[in-house]
């Protein structure tokens, strides 16, 4: 049948017992907790000793108390009867790694890591292969995401104190022409060569040539500035070739009514491109005929940029 209280034992158990050694003291330390010193029979010199205030003794908690010192050598032998439920806190520093589960670990609504001093913290989450850590920087008043367990040494990702959010690594490059291409010849595809790098943030960027460093969107953009196209050319075109697909600007030198050169024409190419790891994208130009006058021009009117946008 049912019933109310713990779970029946399946067998008999001896009861916990203790013995003191006197020290000419009153007061001594309990193996365990009781809740009152009726919970213990206690023998001196297999005397047993009444409990009560004014008795022999009283106990709560771990302490028992003699109301007569305990002689230097004297036994006094202790039966628990009971032990006390109680909440028990542990002390400082007291509590390592080996006392949780291995379990999921709930924590209460809100966790406050640190102690408002002039000290950084963090939170590190230990990988297999690879640690990251989000913490805060305590000298600049930023949060940070990164690499590795050691705050600031490879930042993925900052938010500082104004709610701004830097990507330190993030791909991201600018590159222009200071030096113009002259006399671009026809029917060739021609790489348009850019000498001066503004910016290269993660180093994705050489020999004219952006290399994605992971699968994403890439916002690329190109401007091409031109100068003396002859208007025998059937067209003029500039390209971003990426891995995937490639993006055209086209103008038409020859229009009705045109003589001469077209001394200048802006080009533009903007676009969202998708790019796998390791795919690349430059910038060429094409004429299929005509006079190779064109010129691409320099003094950093030329650009050519791009950013991974997710």
């Amino acid at each position: 049948m049912p019933y109310i209280g713990n779970d029946l034992a399946t067998q008999f158990q001896a009861f916990a017992t203790q013995t003191i050694t006197g020290d000419g003291s009153t007061g001594y330390t309990l193996d365990r907790a009781v809740a009152n010193g009726k919970e213990l029979l206690v023998y001196i010199n297999n005397v047993k000793q009444e409990e009560g205030s004014g008795k022999s003794y009283t106990a709560t908690g771990t302490t028992i108390t003699f109301s007569e010192a305990v002689a230097s050598g004297d036994s006094c032998y202790l039966v628990y009867m009971g032990s006390a439920t109680q909440t028990v806190t542990a002390p400082a520093g007291s509590i390592v790694s080996s006392q949780f589960s291995s379990a999921d670990l709930v924590l209460p609504k809100t966790v406050t890591i640190g102690s408002a001093g002039a000290e950084d913290t963090k939170l590190v989450f230990d990988g297999n292969a690879q640690d990251f850590h989000v913490g805060l920087d305590d000298s600049a008043d930023s949060l940070t995401i990164g690499l590795g367990s050691t705050l600031g040494t490879t930042s993925h990702m900052i938010m500082d104190a104004t709610g701004a959010i830097t990507k330190p690594l993030q791909p991201a490059f600018l590159v222009t022409k200071n030096s113009p291409q002259s006399g671009i010849a026809t029917n060739t595809d021609v790489t348009i060569a850019f000498d001066t790098e503004r910016f290269d943030q993660n180093g994705d960027f050489a020999s004219n040539t952006f290399t994605a460093p992971v699968t994403g969107r890439y916002q690329l953009n190109t401007i091409a500035y031109t100068a003396d196209a002859p208007n025998d050319l059937a067209y003029f075109t500039i390209r971003i070739k990426t891995s995937n697909r490639t993006y055209y600007a086209i103008f038409d030198p020859g229009q009705a009514g045109l003589s001469g050169a077209n001394a200048y024409h802006t080009l533009h190419i903007n676009v969202l491109a998708d790019m796998d790891a390791n795919d690349t994208a430059y910038v060429d130009c094409y004429t299929p005929s005509g006079s190779a006058s064109t010129k691409v021009d320099g003094s950093h009117t030329t650009s050519f940029s791009g950013y991974l946008v997710c």
